[in-house]
């Protein structure tokens, strides 16, 4: 059976995302009866999951808009198993490919097929032709000349069961006498779904409502909802029009918890080389191709 453009519909993904969607609404019940160090945990590990994320597959991965050390790298893997969103490879491979040919068929979540393929559905079919023959073409050797990255997907779906379901799961119960029912479907299964969606909403509503300052050319936005959810990830014109740059966003007074925890790093030494766009060129771009609203 087949979507539009002759996609076959995965059912196993569909029922999955289903039962997974179901569980967080149930979780949404037990949060009064929960443990408020349950809760505080649970929105940690969130946090955890999304820098695995943003820091991790994302900026230094998929971008190599800074250097990282081993140590750092290692929580970042570690934080991208507790992500559940394929590992480090598959994800930096795939964003490659979305930022190469952004908002054709070549894209994997090509937002001019609508939000809830650019959101959802593209995982409920499998890849347009187009994204399996263009990403061919590019180069991805870099990331599995990492031990880390290497290391990561020959253990992936152990380490996902540890770190997105095991832990988030075993320390409320062990250490403050938490249910495992509470435990498993607050820090496990709804806050794994609400990390999946903040996530997909930068490839929806980051592609398709807000303003665009610096290229009003292409489809990306800057979105502050996006922003808040996916901790500095909503600055998405800019970040489109500076894929290189490792703050995702022009320097300041903005929202950037991702850019703070590279920041961070850095100060501690475990983070060197952070790519950032000159302010002069900012600006100029501004200028030539921005839509005047910054």
């Amino acid at each position: 059976m087949a979507a539009g453009g002759g996609q076959a519909i995965v059912w196993r993904n569909v029922v999955l995302m289903g039962l997974l969607h179901l569980g967080a609404v149930y979780a949404l019940s037990l949060v009064p009866r929960a443990q408020l160090l349950t809760l505080l945990w649970a929105y940690f590990c969130f946090l955890v999951t999304a820098l695995g994320v943003t820091a991790g597959a994302h900026r230094l991965w998929s971008h190599r808009s800074y250097k990282a050390k081993l140590p750092l790298r290692i929580f970042l893997a570690a934080a991208n198993s507790m992500a559940f969103q394929n590992d480090i490879y598959e994800w930096s491979r795939d964003h490659r490919v979305h930022h190469k040919y952004s908002e054709t068929d070549a894209d994997p979540h090509n937002a001019r097929r609508g939000f809830f393929f650019s959101h959802i559905g593209w995982l409920f079919v499998r890849k347009h032709r187009d994204v399996i023959e263009k990403g061919r073409k590019l180069d991805f050797t870099d990331l599995l000349d990492d031990p880390v990255v290497r290391f990561q997907r020959k253990y992936y779906k152990s380490s996902v069961v540890l770190m997105c379901f095991v832990i988030p799961t075993f320390v409320p119960w062990y250490l403050w006498g938490e249910s495992l029912w509470n435990a498993y479907f607050l820090a496990s299964i709804l806050r794994y779904t609400i990390s999946l969606n903040v996530t997909w909403l930068v490839n929806s509503a980051a592609h398709m409502y807000g303003n665009r300052p610096y290229d009003k050319y292409i489809n990306p936005r800057q979105n502050t909802f996006v922003t808040l959810g996916a901790i500095g990830e909503g600055f998405h014109n800019y970040h489109h029009t500076f894929p290189f740059d490792y703050s995702a966003s022009e320097l300041g007074l903005k929202f950037n918890p991702t850019t703070w925890f590279i920041d961070f790093m850095f100060w501690l030494g475990l983070v060197t080389d952070r790519k950032q766009a000159p302010k002069e060129m900012i600006q100029a771009r501004k200028e030539r191709t921005g839509d005047g609203s910054a």
